[in-house]
Protein backbone atom coordinates (compact mmCIF):
# COMPACT_ATOMS: atom_id res chain seq x y z
CA UNK A 1 0.00 0.00 0.00
CA UNK A 2 1.14 3.51 -0.71
CA UNK A 3 1.53 5.87 2.23
CA UNK A 4 0.79 9.56 2.10
CA UNK A 5 2.01 10.82 5.43
CA UNK A 6 4.88 12.45 7.22
CA UNK A 7 7.45 9.64 7.56
CA UNK A 8 9.58 8.73 10.57
CA UNK A 9 12.88 6.92 9.96
CA UNK A 10 14.75 5.14 12.68
CA UNK A 11 16.66 8.30 13.56
CA UNK A 12 14.00 10.74 14.72
CA UNK A 13 14.67 13.98 16.52
CA UNK A 14 12.83 17.09 17.54
CA UNK A 15 11.89 17.66 13.90
CA UNK A 16 8.55 16.55 12.56
CA UNK A 17 8.44 12.77 12.89
CA UNK A 18 9.95 11.82 9.61
CA UNK A 19 8.14 8.68 8.69
CA UNK A 20 8.77 6.60 6.47
CA UNK A 21 2.74 7.45 1.21
CA UNK A 22 -21.93 9.48 3.71
CA UNK A 23 -23.15 12.62 4.13
CA UNK A 24 -26.56 14.01 4.95
CA UNK A 25 -27.45 10.61 6.39
CA UNK A 26 -26.38 8.96 3.14
CA UNK A 27 -24.14 5.94 2.94
CA UNK A 28 -22.30 7.02 -0.18
CA UNK A 29 -19.83 9.76 -0.98
CA UNK A 30 -21.59 13.03 -1.73
CA UNK A 31 -20.80 13.58 -5.38
CA UNK A 32 -22.77 15.71 -7.80
CA UNK A 33 -22.14 16.60 -11.43
CA UNK A 34 -19.97 19.66 -11.88
CA UNK A 35 -21.55 22.62 -13.57
CA UNK A 36 -18.87 22.79 -16.26
CA UNK A 37 -17.30 20.14 -18.42
CA UNK A 38 -13.94 21.82 -17.93
CA UNK A 39 -12.40 20.89 -14.61
CA UNK A 40 -9.17 22.20 -13.11
CA UNK A 41 -5.89 21.00 -14.51
CA UNK A 42 -5.00 17.66 -12.99
CA UNK A 43 -2.57 14.85 -13.66
CA UNK A 44 -5.35 12.80 -15.21
CA UNK A 45 -5.41 14.82 -18.38
CA UNK A 46 -9.20 14.82 -18.57
CA UNK A 47 -11.85 16.66 -16.55
CA UNK A 48 -13.46 15.06 -13.53
CA UNK A 49 -17.19 15.71 -13.48
CA UNK A 50 -17.95 14.60 -9.93
CA UNK A 51 -17.76 17.24 -7.23
CA UNK A 52 -17.95 16.86 -3.48
CA UNK A 53 -21.15 18.60 -2.37
CA UNK A 54 -21.45 20.56 0.84
CA UNK A 55 -23.72 19.34 3.61
CA UNK A 56 -26.57 21.54 4.87
CA UNK A 57 -25.48 23.99 7.55
CA UNK A 58 -28.07 22.79 10.03
CA UNK A 59 -27.40 19.65 12.03
CA UNK A 60 -29.80 16.78 11.28
CA UNK A 61 -31.96 15.88 14.29
CA UNK A 62 -30.60 12.33 14.35
CA UNK A 63 -27.08 13.68 14.84
CA UNK A 64 -27.93 16.24 17.52
CA UNK A 65 -26.85 13.97 20.43
CA UNK A 66 -23.42 13.58 18.84
CA UNK A 67 -23.03 17.30 18.27
CA UNK A 68 -24.14 18.01 21.82
CA UNK A 69 -21.79 15.61 23.62
CA UNK A 70 -19.31 16.82 26.19
CA UNK A 71 -15.74 15.57 26.36
CA UNK A 72 -14.52 14.36 29.75
CA UNK A 73 -10.80 15.04 29.90
CA UNK A 74 -8.42 12.92 31.93
CA UNK A 75 -4.71 12.35 32.19
CA UNK A 76 -2.98 10.51 29.34
CA UNK A 77 0.08 9.22 31.12
CA UNK A 78 2.09 11.80 29.17
CA UNK A 79 2.87 14.97 31.18
CA UNK A 80 1.02 18.03 29.93
CA UNK A 81 -1.53 16.14 27.85
CA UNK A 82 -5.19 15.35 28.43
CA UNK A 83 -7.21 12.62 26.73
CA UNK A 84 -10.90 11.99 26.11
CA UNK A 85 -13.18 9.67 24.17
CA UNK A 86 -15.67 10.94 21.64
CA UNK A 87 -18.59 9.05 20.13
CA UNK A 88 -19.51 9.15 16.44
CA UNK A 89 -22.11 7.15 14.55
CA UNK A 90 -20.59 4.11 12.92
CA UNK A 91 -22.86 4.74 9.94
CA UNK A 92 -23.94 8.33 9.35
CA UNK A 93 -26.83 6.99 7.27
CA UNK A 94 -28.12 4.98 10.25
CA UNK A 95 -26.89 6.69 13.43
CA UNK A 96 -29.22 4.67 15.65
CA UNK A 97 -27.43 1.43 14.79
CA UNK A 98 -24.30 1.93 16.85
CA UNK A 99 -21.29 4.09 17.61
CA UNK A 100 -17.57 4.15 17.03
CA UNK A 101 -15.42 5.49 19.85
CA UNK A 102 -12.68 7.92 18.87
CA UNK A 103 -9.63 8.79 20.96
CA UNK A 104 -8.85 12.50 21.38
CA UNK A 105 -5.88 14.21 22.99
CA UNK A 106 -4.92 17.81 23.61
CA UNK A 107 -2.28 20.05 25.16
CA UNK A 108 -3.66 23.34 26.39
CA UNK A 109 -2.32 26.66 25.14
CA UNK A 110 0.82 27.47 27.11
CA UNK A 111 1.38 31.22 26.84
CA UNK A 112 -0.01 34.67 27.12
CA UNK A 113 -2.09 36.45 24.53
CA UNK A 114 -5.64 36.00 23.34
CA UNK A 115 -6.47 32.28 22.93
CA UNK A 116 -7.25 31.29 19.37
CA UNK A 117 -9.14 28.09 20.15
CA UNK A 118 -8.09 24.63 19.05
CA UNK A 119 -5.61 23.61 16.36
CA UNK A 120 -6.31 20.12 15.08
CA UNK A 121 -3.40 18.24 13.50
CA UNK A 122 -3.15 15.10 11.38
CA UNK A 123 0.08 13.54 9.99
CA UNK A 124 -1.54 11.58 7.15
CA UNK A 125 -1.26 7.96 6.17
CA UNK A 126 -4.02 7.07 6.03
CA UNK A 127 -3.33 5.15 9.20
CA UNK A 128 -0.88 7.45 10.97
CA UNK A 129 -1.70 8.13 14.61
CA UNK A 130 -2.59 11.79 15.00
CA UNK A 131 -2.28 11.46 18.77
CA UNK A 132 1.20 10.01 18.42
CA UNK A 133 2.14 12.88 16.11
CA UNK A 134 0.69 15.40 18.57
CA UNK A 135 2.53 14.03 21.57
CA UNK A 136 5.83 13.32 19.83
CA UNK A 137 6.10 16.45 17.73
CA UNK A 138 3.29 18.94 17.10
CA UNK A 139 2.50 19.90 20.70
CA UNK A 140 6.18 20.24 21.57
CA UNK A 141 7.80 21.10 18.23
CA UNK A 142 5.45 23.55 16.52
CA UNK A 143 6.55 27.18 16.89
CA UNK A 144 6.22 28.40 20.48
CA UNK A 145 3.92 31.28 19.53
CA UNK A 146 1.50 28.88 17.84
CA UNK A 147 1.50 26.57 20.85
CA UNK A 148 1.03 29.56 23.15
CA UNK A 149 -2.17 30.66 21.44
CA UNK A 150 -3.79 27.37 20.49
CA UNK A 151 -4.88 24.27 22.33
CA UNK A 152 -3.08 21.60 20.30
CA UNK A 153 -5.53 18.77 19.55
CA UNK A 154 -5.56 15.45 17.71
CA UNK A 155 -8.06 12.68 17.08
CA UNK A 156 -7.04 9.29 15.76
CA UNK A 157 -9.39 8.75 12.81
CA UNK A 158 -11.83 5.85 12.94
CA UNK A 159 -9.99 2.58 12.47
CA UNK A 160 -6.62 4.06 13.43
CA UNK A 161 -4.41 3.44 16.47
CA UNK A 162 -6.39 4.30 19.63
CA UNK A 163 -9.75 4.71 17.82
CA UNK A 164 -11.06 1.14 17.47
CA UNK A 165 -8.22 0.09 15.16
CA UNK A 166 -8.71 -2.05 12.10
CA UNK A 167 -6.71 -5.25 12.49
CA UNK A 168 -5.68 -7.61 9.71
CA UNK A 169 -2.66 -9.78 10.60
CA UNK A 170 -0.70 -10.54 13.75
CA UNK A 171 3.01 -9.77 13.96
CA UNK A 172 4.28 -13.08 12.64
CA UNK A 173 1.97 -12.95 9.63
CA UNK A 174 2.82 -9.30 9.02
CA UNK A 175 6.49 -10.27 8.93
CA UNK A 176 5.73 -12.77 6.19
CA UNK A 177 3.56 -10.27 4.34
CA UNK A 178 6.24 -7.57 4.41
CA UNK A 179 8.79 -10.00 2.94
CA UNK A 180 6.59 -11.10 0.03
CA UNK A 181 8.29 -10.61 -3.32
CA UNK A 182 6.57 -7.73 -5.14
CA UNK A 183 8.54 -8.17 -8.37
CA UNK A 184 7.31 -11.64 -9.43
CA UNK A 185 9.40 -13.30 -12.13
CA UNK A 186 6.88 -15.91 -13.23
CA UNK A 187 3.32 -17.15 -12.79
CA UNK A 188 4.20 -19.08 -9.65
CA UNK A 189 5.64 -16.02 -7.91
CA UNK A 190 2.65 -13.99 -9.09
CA UNK A 191 0.40 -16.56 -7.48
CA UNK A 192 2.33 -16.24 -4.22
CA UNK A 193 1.91 -12.47 -4.27
CA UNK A 194 -1.81 -12.70 -5.00
CA UNK A 195 -2.20 -15.22 -2.19
CA UNK A 196 -0.50 -12.78 0.19
CA UNK A 197 -2.87 -9.99 -0.83
CA UNK A 198 -5.86 -12.30 -0.39
CA UNK A 199 -4.70 -13.45 3.05
CA UNK A 200 -4.19 -9.84 4.16
CA UNK A 201 -7.65 -8.82 2.92
CA UNK A 202 -9.32 -11.86 4.46
CA UNK A 203 -7.65 -11.09 7.78
CA UNK A 204 -9.07 -7.56 7.71
CA UNK A 205 -12.53 -8.87 6.91
CA UNK A 206 -12.38 -11.46 9.66
CA UNK A 207 -11.03 -9.21 12.42
CA UNK A 208 -12.82 -5.93 11.65
CA UNK A 209 -16.06 -6.77 9.82
CA UNK A 210 -18.15 -4.12 11.60
CA UNK A 211 -15.79 -1.24 11.05
CA UNK A 212 -14.36 -2.03 7.63
CA UNK A 213 -17.29 -0.48 5.74
CA UNK A 214 -17.09 2.78 7.66
CA UNK A 215 -13.53 4.11 7.61
CA UNK A 216 -13.80 6.38 4.58
CA UNK A 217 -12.25 9.83 4.40
CA UNK A 218 -15.71 11.40 4.20
CA UNK A 219 -16.74 9.73 7.46
CA UNK A 220 -13.49 10.76 9.16
CA UNK A 221 -14.04 14.35 8.01
CA UNK A 222 -17.55 14.30 9.46
CA UNK A 223 -16.07 13.04 12.73
CA UNK A 224 -13.80 16.11 12.72
CA UNK A 225 -16.88 18.33 12.67
CA UNK A 226 -18.26 16.54 15.72
CA UNK A 227 -14.95 17.21 17.46
CA UNK A 228 -15.02 20.87 16.44
CA UNK A 229 -18.43 21.22 18.07
CA UNK A 230 -17.36 19.33 21.20
CA UNK A 231 -14.35 21.63 21.56
CA UNK A 232 -16.61 24.67 21.34
CA UNK A 233 -15.03 26.13 18.20
CA UNK A 234 -17.21 27.92 15.66
CA UNK A 235 -14.78 27.01 12.89
CA UNK A 236 -12.13 24.34 12.43
CA UNK A 237 -8.47 25.35 12.47
CA UNK A 238 -6.35 22.55 11.07
CA UNK A 239 -2.90 21.53 9.86
CA UNK A 240 -2.97 18.35 7.81
CA UNK A 241 0.08 16.75 6.21
CA UNK A 242 0.15 14.33 3.29
CA UNK A 243 -3.08 12.26 3.38
CA UNK A 244 -4.14 14.72 6.08
CA UNK A 245 -4.54 17.23 3.25
CA UNK A 246 -7.21 15.05 1.65
CA UNK A 247 -8.93 14.83 5.01
CA UNK A 248 -8.77 18.59 5.44
CA UNK A 249 -9.90 19.36 1.89
CA UNK A 250 -12.79 16.94 2.31
CA UNK A 251 -13.80 18.74 5.50
CA UNK A 252 -13.74 22.05 3.64
CA UNK A 253 -15.86 20.58 0.85
CA UNK A 254 -18.46 19.21 3.26
CA UNK A 255 -18.48 22.15 5.68
CA UNK A 256 -17.18 25.21 3.81
CA UNK A 257 -18.83 27.67 6.21
CA UNK A 258 -17.15 25.99 9.18
CA UNK A 259 -13.69 25.83 7.60
CA UNK A 260 -11.39 28.26 9.39
CA UNK A 261 -7.64 28.45 8.92
CA UNK A 262 -6.71 25.25 7.08
CA UNK A 263 -3.13 24.35 6.13
CA UNK A 264 -2.84 21.45 3.67
CA UNK A 265 0.86 20.52 3.50
CA UNK A 266 2.04 17.94 0.96
CA UNK A 267 -1.26 18.02 -0.88
CA UNK A 268 -3.11 15.15 -2.48
CA UNK A 269 -5.35 15.47 -5.54
CA UNK A 270 -8.86 14.04 -4.94
CA UNK A 271 -9.62 14.14 -8.67
CA UNK A 272 -7.27 11.27 -9.48
CA UNK A 273 -8.18 7.57 -9.75
CA UNK A 274 -6.08 5.06 -7.84
CA UNK A 275 -3.96 4.02 -10.81
CA UNK A 276 -2.99 7.60 -11.56
CA UNK A 277 -2.25 8.35 -7.91
CA UNK A 278 0.06 5.35 -7.77
CA UNK A 279 1.73 6.16 -11.08
CA UNK A 280 2.30 9.77 -10.08
CA UNK A 281 3.71 8.70 -6.74
CA UNK A 282 6.02 6.25 -8.51
CA UNK A 283 7.37 9.14 -10.58
CA UNK A 284 7.68 11.18 -7.39
CA UNK A 285 9.91 8.57 -5.79
CA UNK A 286 12.07 8.53 -8.91
CA UNK A 287 12.43 12.32 -8.66
CA UNK A 288 13.51 11.99 -5.04
CA UNK A 289 15.88 9.14 -5.93
CA UNK A 290 17.49 11.26 -8.63
CA UNK A 291 18.21 13.92 -6.01
CA UNK A 292 19.58 11.26 -3.67
CA UNK A 293 21.80 9.88 -6.44
CA UNK A 294 23.31 13.29 -7.13
CA UNK A 295 23.94 13.77 -3.43
CA UNK A 296 25.27 10.25 -2.86
CA UNK A 297 28.11 10.51 -5.38
CA UNK A 298 29.37 13.66 -3.66
CA UNK A 299 30.30 11.50 -0.65
CA UNK A 300 33.19 9.10 -0.50
CA UNK A 301 31.07 6.51 1.32
CA UNK A 302 28.52 6.21 -1.51
CA UNK A 303 28.44 2.49 -2.38
CA UNK A 304 26.52 2.95 -5.63
CA UNK A 305 29.16 4.46 -7.92
CA UNK A 306 30.97 7.69 -8.63
CA UNK A 307 28.55 9.07 -11.23
CA UNK A 308 24.90 9.84 -10.58
CA UNK A 309 23.93 7.89 -13.69
CA UNK A 310 25.40 4.73 -12.14
CA UNK A 311 23.42 4.85 -8.90
CA UNK A 312 20.09 3.56 -10.20
CA UNK A 313 21.47 0.62 -12.23
CA UNK A 314 23.75 -0.42 -9.36
CA UNK A 315 20.87 -0.35 -6.90
CA UNK A 316 18.65 -2.38 -9.25
CA UNK A 317 21.44 -4.95 -9.62
CA UNK A 318 21.73 -5.13 -5.83
CA UNK A 319 17.98 -5.67 -5.51
CA UNK A 320 18.20 -8.55 -8.02
CA UNK A 321 20.95 -10.18 -5.97
CA UNK A 322 18.83 -9.92 -2.84
CA UNK A 323 15.88 -11.42 -4.69
CA UNK A 324 17.95 -14.55 -5.28
CA UNK A 325 20.07 -14.51 -2.12
CA UNK A 326 18.79 -12.60 0.94
CA UNK A 327 21.48 -11.55 3.41
CA UNK A 328 21.62 -11.77 7.24
CA UNK A 329 20.40 -8.93 9.43
CA UNK A 330 21.11 -10.18 12.93
CA UNK A 331 17.37 -9.96 13.59
CA UNK A 332 16.29 -11.89 16.68
CA UNK A 333 13.31 -13.25 14.75
CA UNK A 334 15.51 -14.60 11.99
CA UNK A 335 14.43 -12.25 9.23
CA UNK A 336 16.82 -11.83 6.32
CA UNK A 337 17.03 -8.87 3.99
CA UNK A 338 15.46 -9.71 0.66
CA UNK A 339 14.47 -7.47 -2.19
CA UNK A 340 11.11 -6.49 -0.70
CA UNK A 341 12.44 -5.29 2.65
CA UNK A 342 15.45 -3.60 1.04
CA UNK A 343 13.26 -1.71 -1.40
CA UNK A 344 11.00 -0.56 1.44
CA UNK A 345 14.03 0.62 3.38
CA UNK A 346 15.29 2.71 0.46
CA UNK A 347 11.85 4.17 -0.19
CA UNK A 348 11.56 5.07 3.50
CA UNK A 349 14.64 7.26 3.24
CA UNK A 350 13.31 9.07 0.18
CA UNK A 351 10.78 10.93 2.32
CA UNK A 352 13.42 13.14 3.92
CA UNK A 353 16.89 14.15 2.79
CA UNK A 354 17.90 14.06 6.44
CA UNK A 355 17.82 10.25 6.15
CA UNK A 356 20.16 10.06 3.16
CA UNK A 357 23.31 9.70 5.26
CA UNK A 358 21.68 6.87 7.15
CA UNK A 359 20.71 5.24 3.86
CA UNK A 360 24.24 5.48 2.47
CA UNK A 361 25.58 3.73 5.53
CA UNK A 362 22.90 1.05 5.44
CA UNK A 363 23.54 0.36 1.75
CA UNK A 364 27.30 0.23 2.27
CA UNK A 365 26.92 -2.30 5.08
CA UNK A 366 24.56 -4.42 3.02
CA UNK A 367 26.51 -4.29 -0.24
CA UNK A 368 30.03 -4.56 1.13
CA UNK A 369 29.65 -6.46 4.38
CA UNK A 370 26.46 -8.46 3.68
CA UNK A 371 24.90 -6.92 6.77
CA UNK A 372 21.26 -6.01 6.16
CA UNK A 373 20.52 -4.59 9.63
CA UNK A 374 20.53 -0.94 8.54
CA UNK A 375 18.10 -1.37 5.68
CA UNK A 376 15.91 -3.60 7.84
CA UNK A 377 15.74 -0.83 10.47
CA UNK A 378 14.57 1.65 7.82
CA UNK A 379 11.98 -0.83 6.56
CA UNK A 380 10.74 -1.54 10.09
CA UNK A 381 10.37 2.20 10.63
CA UNK A 382 8.23 2.46 7.52
CA UNK A 383 5.99 -0.38 8.68
CA UNK A 384 6.03 0.81 12.32
CA UNK A 385 7.33 -2.53 13.53
CA UNK A 386 8.65 -2.58 17.06
CA UNK A 387 11.64 -4.62 18.17
CA UNK A 388 9.45 -7.29 19.75
CA UNK A 389 7.74 -8.04 16.46
CA UNK A 390 4.61 -6.02 17.16
CA UNK A 391 3.26 -3.76 14.42
CA UNK A 392 1.08 -0.71 14.77
CA UNK A 393 -2.11 -0.92 12.74
CA UNK A 394 -0.72 1.55 10.18
CA UNK A 395 -0.75 -0.84 7.22
CA UNK A 396 -4.15 -2.30 8.12
CA UNK A 397 -5.77 1.13 8.39
CA UNK A 398 -3.95 2.33 5.30
CA UNK A 399 -5.42 -0.43 3.19
CA UNK A 400 -8.86 -0.13 4.76
CA UNK A 401 -9.18 3.58 3.96
CA UNK A 402 -7.55 3.49 0.52
CA UNK A 403 -9.57 0.51 -0.67
CA UNK A 404 -12.81 2.10 0.53
CA UNK A 405 -12.11 5.56 -0.87
CA UNK A 406 -11.39 4.56 -4.48
CA UNK A 407 -11.93 1.63 -6.84
CA UNK A 408 -8.86 -0.57 -7.12
CA UNK A 409 -6.06 0.54 -9.44
CA UNK A 410 -5.97 -2.93 -11.02
CA UNK A 411 -8.45 -5.79 -10.93
CA UNK A 412 -6.11 -8.65 -11.86
CA UNK A 413 -2.42 -9.49 -12.41
CA UNK A 414 -2.75 -9.31 -16.21
CA UNK A 415 -3.68 -5.64 -15.91
CA UNK A 416 -0.54 -5.00 -13.88
CA UNK A 417 1.63 -6.75 -16.47
CA UNK A 418 0.10 -4.68 -19.23
CA UNK A 419 0.85 -1.48 -17.32
CA UNK A 420 4.38 -2.36 -16.20
CA UNK A 421 6.04 -0.33 -19.00
CA UNK A 422 4.31 2.85 -17.82
CA UNK A 423 5.40 2.31 -14.21
CA UNK A 424 8.94 1.36 -15.20
CA UNK A 425 9.17 4.46 -17.37
CA UNK A 426 8.02 6.54 -14.39
CA UNK A 427 10.70 4.91 -12.22
CA UNK A 428 13.30 2.47 -13.55
CA UNK A 429 14.30 1.73 -9.95
CA UNK A 430 10.94 1.37 -8.18
CA UNK A 431 8.36 1.10 -10.97
CA UNK A 432 7.93 -2.66 -11.14
CA UNK A 433 7.48 -3.13 -7.41
CA UNK A 434 5.15 -0.18 -7.02
CA UNK A 435 3.00 -1.37 -9.92
CA UNK A 436 2.49 -4.75 -8.27
CA UNK A 437 1.89 -3.04 -4.91
CA UNK A 438 -1.08 -1.31 -6.57
CA UNK A 439 -2.90 -4.64 -6.92
CA UNK A 440 -3.80 -5.13 -3.25
CA UNK A 441 -7.26 -3.53 -3.27
CA UNK A 442 -8.41 -5.95 -6.00
CA UNK A 443 -9.04 -8.56 -3.29
CA UNK A 444 -10.58 -6.31 -0.68
CA UNK A 445 -13.66 -7.79 1.07
CA UNK A 446 -15.60 -4.50 1.00
CA UNK A 447 -16.71 -2.62 -2.08
CA UNK A 448 -15.43 0.96 -2.42
CA UNK A 449 -17.84 3.78 -1.61
CA UNK A 450 -15.85 6.65 -3.14
CA UNK A 451 -14.68 7.75 -6.55
CA UNK A 452 -12.41 10.50 -7.92
CA UNK A 453 -13.96 13.92 -7.43
CA UNK A 454 -13.21 17.61 -7.36
CA UNK A 455 -13.40 19.70 -4.21
CA UNK A 456 -14.23 23.39 -4.59
CA UNK A 457 -15.43 24.29 -1.07
CA UNK A 458 -17.18 27.40 -2.33
CA UNK A 459 -17.65 29.91 0.48
CA UNK A 460 -14.71 28.70 2.58
CA UNK A 461 -12.22 31.12 4.09
CA UNK A 462 -8.73 31.21 2.49
CA UNK A 463 -7.06 27.79 2.55
CA UNK A 464 -3.28 27.43 2.33
CA UNK A 465 -2.12 24.57 0.10
CA UNK A 466 1.58 23.72 0.39
CA UNK A 467 3.57 21.78 -2.20
CA UNK A 468 7.24 20.74 -2.26
CA UNK A 469 8.73 20.66 -5.75
CA UNK A 470 10.60 17.35 -5.35
CA UNK A 471 8.22 15.64 -2.92
CA UNK A 472 8.37 11.86 -3.46
CA UNK A 473 5.07 10.84 -1.89
CA UNK A 474 2.76 13.71 -2.86
CA UNK A 475 4.13 15.16 -6.12
CA UNK A 476 4.05 18.91 -6.52
CA UNK A 477 1.55 18.71 -9.37
CA UNK A 478 -1.04 17.46 -6.87
CA UNK A 479 -0.67 20.64 -4.82
CA UNK A 480 -1.11 22.74 -7.95
CA UNK A 481 -4.20 20.79 -8.92
CA UNK A 482 -5.81 20.98 -5.47
CA UNK A 483 -5.10 24.71 -5.26
CA UNK A 484 -6.91 25.20 -8.58
CA UNK A 485 -9.90 23.19 -7.40
CA UNK A 486 -10.41 24.89 -4.04
CA UNK A 487 -12.17 28.19 -4.65
CA UNK A 488 -10.27 30.05 -1.90
CA UNK A 489 -6.87 28.34 -2.02
CA UNK A 490 -3.47 30.01 -1.90
CA UNK A 491 -0.60 27.84 -3.16
CA UNK A 492 2.63 28.07 -1.17
CA UNK A 493 5.57 26.43 -2.94
CA UNK A 494 8.66 24.94 -1.29
CA UNK A 495 11.54 24.46 -3.72
CA UNK A 496 13.25 21.53 -2.07
CA UNK A 497 13.50 17.77 -1.59
CA UNK A 498 11.55 15.72 0.90
CA UNK A 499 7.96 15.17 1.91
CA UNK A 500 5.96 18.16 3.24
CA UNK A 501 7.36 21.57 4.12
CA UNK A 502 6.24 23.02 7.48
CA UNK A 503 8.90 22.68 10.16
CA UNK A 504 11.48 21.22 7.80
CA UNK A 505 14.11 23.93 7.76
CA UNK A 506 12.69 26.80 5.70
CA UNK A 507 12.16 30.02 7.67
CA UNK A 508 10.25 31.35 4.66
CA UNK A 509 7.73 28.50 4.76
CA UNK A 510 7.40 28.50 8.53
CA UNK A 511 6.89 32.26 8.84
CA UNK A 512 4.24 32.24 6.09
CA UNK A 513 2.28 29.46 7.76
CA UNK A 514 2.72 30.94 11.24
CA UNK A 515 1.38 34.30 10.04
CA UNK A 516 -1.66 32.56 8.61
CA UNK A 517 -2.34 30.52 11.74
CA UNK A 518 -1.79 33.42 14.13
CA UNK A 519 -3.24 36.34 12.19
CA UNK A 520 -5.34 34.79 9.44
CA UNK A 521 -3.14 36.31 6.75
CA UNK A 522 -2.58 33.86 3.89
CA UNK A 523 0.64 34.06 1.85
CA UNK A 524 0.50 36.17 -1.29
CA UNK A 525 -0.44 34.42 -4.51
CA UNK A 526 2.49 32.65 -6.11
CA UNK A 527 4.77 32.76 -3.06
CA UNK A 528 7.76 30.45 -3.38
CA UNK A 529 10.30 29.53 -0.71
CA UNK A 530 13.60 27.69 -0.55
CA UNK A 531 15.27 25.94 2.37
CA UNK A 532 17.23 29.00 3.48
Amino acid sequence: MHLWRTPRPATSSARPPVRIGGALLAAVLLLVPACSTEGPATSVGSPVEAELAALPRSVPRALAPYYGQKLHWRGCGVPGFQCATMKAPLDYAKPAEGDVRLAVARKRATGKGKPLGSLLVNPGGPGGSAIGYLQQYAAVGYPAEVRARYDMVAVDPRGVARSEPVTCLDGRRMDAYAQTDTTPDDRAETGTLVAAYRKFAEGCGAHSPRLLRHVSTVEAARDMDLLRAALGDAKLTYVGASYGTLLGATYAGLFPQRAGRLVLDGAMDPALPARRLNLDQTAGFETAFTSFAKDCVRHRDCPLGRQASEVGPHLKAFFRKLDAHPIPTGDIDGRKLGEALATTGVIAAMYDQGAWEQLRGALASAMKSHDGAGLLALSDSYYEREAGGRYSNLMSANAAVNCLDLPAAFAAPDQVRKDLPAFEEASPVFGEGLAWASLGCAYWPVRPTGEPHRIEARGAAPIVVVGTTRDPATPYRWARSLSRQLSSARLLTYESDGHTAYGRGSACIDSAIDAYLLHGTPPPAGKRCSRS
